[in-house]
């Protein structure tokens, strides 16, 4: 993204913000005296001269796709910086992603879930954050942060709920074309449930719509194993709700659950509690690797008590029997029947190193991570490392072979950019196939991106970030021998490691605030700025990610 050599327009004197209704009428800093319409409305309604001598690609909105916390926290930002905006979401509601996994509890308190812009808007219509030091659920999240911001009047009129985006690219021109590109308006098709299929032009697009949906398939080598599509009826998601609303799922039946995870080790978890109260409910863990050590964790050793618990209680329920784990397996086939579930269970074909082994299972847990969605990105020029998918300038500080997620340092603007001017990729599908991403890691992201588009380039590149000082990138199930004050589910992905690493010094002091979906066991801010030598962030485990660490066999 480019700094725009424009310089703005000047005002029609006094005269204007009354004529216009708006703030400072043709600048850059103009906003809407109603919250609940937007600039050119206004301008247009009060019969404003100067609306005729706008540069129609000014006038056109920001489009975010996803109103999630990352996409809602971008449309603050941009609403305190009076551009136009557009949020438009594929489900029914906001958070509707998460509420697919409301049933689980955050790792981090509500201070760190939260975005700084997104609570000013928020406080004057009466609303107060929740005591600070518990942790939400992620239904309490979208019913106490994410509902009551998307109703102020300076978002509410502007969110698209039920709008699914399908495609963004570049007006009039293929992404094969150069000449004349940053010219045209960005391109964003939607489609509605009705099937209707619409055009928005933008001049710019924050694609926050996240990777939740898109499971990593069960095959190895990346790839789906033969006859895992016709295993999709067997398959229940990634976080089931198995004690409630899918409780039917499992009760008196035989699952398998697929990696090695915080997502495998809550539903492992909650399966047992369902196995004391279900008769004939079965429970088989399937691991790749020969060694579970990394996710049984260290224990009373564990210096966050609230995943040594989790491991702690995960290694007594392989141990006494209650999960089988069944090590070095490697999926290689499905054979389902033809009438599917109603008709008898799947078999899941693999390998391991006695040769080949065949479960039987009546469902199916998929805890293997996600990826996103680059097909709708086909026209438009994204520039993306290959192993993990995110802006090749993002990629080095987030790579999970070498970061656990408190690792990565703060980034903005210009790690995000793209060739495509005007484009960003933000939150967690910024990250692509890396398990690291934080809330508030995207939270920051969408400020610096928002700035830049404001022409904000010092607010922009003052990239800063305040994590919890024991942050991880996952949590765990609330059991009667865990400690007061840990929590349950896994809204982030992989683990981080256990080992307490050295805390870097503070480089400079952060905006209060901002969110997370990790936290840990009394958690301190820790301030980090883009000061930081490179590759360097604040360490929540070992100075490795997950795939460096080195395994054990002795598990």
């Amino acid at each position: 993204m480019s700094e725009s050599t424009e310089a703005p327009r000047p005002a029609d004197g006094d005269a204007a913000g009354s004529c216009c209704g708006v703030s400072s009428c043709c600048s850059d800093t103009e906003q809407s005296l109603d919250p609940a319409i937007t600039v050119l409305e206004a301008k247009t309604d009060a019969g404003c001269g100067c609306v005729n001598d706008q540069d129609g690609a000014h006038d056109l909105p920001v489009v975010v796709i996803g109103a999630g916390p990352v996409g809602l926290a971008a449309a603050a930002h941009l609403a305190e910086r009076g551009l136009e905006f557009l949020v438009l979401e594929a489900g029914d509601s906001v958070g509707a992603a998460i509420s697919d996994w409301g049933h689980v509890r955050l790792f981090s308190p509500w201070r760190y879930d939260t975005d700084a812009a997104a609570r000013r808007l928020l406080e004057p219509t009466g609303w107060t954050l929740p005591d600070p030091e518990t942790l939400p659920t992620g239904a309490e999240l979208v019913r106490d942060y994410l509902t009551p911001l998307a109703e102020v009047p300076e978002l509410a009129v502007r969110i698209r709920t039920g709008t699914r985006v399908v495609a963004v690219a570049r007006q009039g021109v293929d992404v094969t074309r150069t000449v004349g590109r940053d010219e045209q308006p960005l391109l964003v098709r939607t489609i509605d449930p009705d099937g209707t299929v619409t055009d928005l032009t933008a001049r710019a697009v924050i694609d926050a719509s996240g990777t939740w949906g898109r499971s990593n398939p069960l095959g190895h080598s990346g790839l789906p194993a033969p006859g895992e599509d016709q295993a999709g009826p067997y398959l229940t998601g990634p976080l089931p709700d198995v004690l409630s609303r899918d409780r039917d799922r499992f009760a008196g039946k035989h699952t398998l659950v697929v990696g090695m995870g915080h997502s495998a080790a809550n539903t492992l978890l909650s399966l047992a509690e369902l196995a004391k109260t279900a008769p004939g409910t079965r429970i088989t863990w399937a691991v790749r690797s020969a060694s579970v050590a990394r996710l049984y964790g260290g224990g009373d050793a564990d210096g966050l008590p609230a995943r040594g618990a989790l491991g702690t209680r995960l290694k007594a329920a392989v141990e006494g029997g209650e999960i089988e784990l069944v090590r070095s397996f490697t999926i290689t086939g499905f054979a389902s029947p033809n009438a599917g579930p109603a008709a008898g269970p799947v078999k899941v074909i693999g390998v391991t190193p006695d040769g080949e082994r065949v479960i039987e299972a009546d469902a199916l847990v998929a805890a293997t991570g996600f990826r996103p969605d680059l097909d709708m990105l086909r026209e438009v020029r994204v520039e993306l490392d290959p192993a993990t998918q995110a802006p090749v300038r993002l990629a080095p500080m987030i790579d999970p072979n070498f970061h656990s997620c408190g690792t990565v340092p703060p980034h903005g603007e210009r790690d995000l950019a793209h060739p495509e001017t005007g484009f960003y990729l933000v939150g967690m599908k910024s990250y692509g196939r890396a398990p690291t991403f934080l809330m508030a890691t995207g939270y920051e992201q969408v400020r610096s991106v928002v700035a830049a588009l404001a022409g904000d380039r010092a607010a922009a590149d003052a990239v800063e970030l305040d994590l919890p000082e024991t942050g991880v990138c996952s949590t765990n199930l609330i059991t009667e021998d865990q400690l007061p004050g840990a929590a349950a589910g896994d809204g982030c992905g992989t683990s981080c490691d256990t080992e307490p690493a050295e805390t870097p010094a503070a480089v400079t002091a952060g905006e209060a605030g901002g969110g997370s979906c990790c936290g840990g066991s009394a958690p301190e801010p820790v301030t980090i700025g883009i000061g930081a030598p490179a590759g360097l962030g604040f360490a929540t485990g070992s100075v490795h990610g997950y795939s460096g660490e080195t395994e054990r066999d002795d598990n």
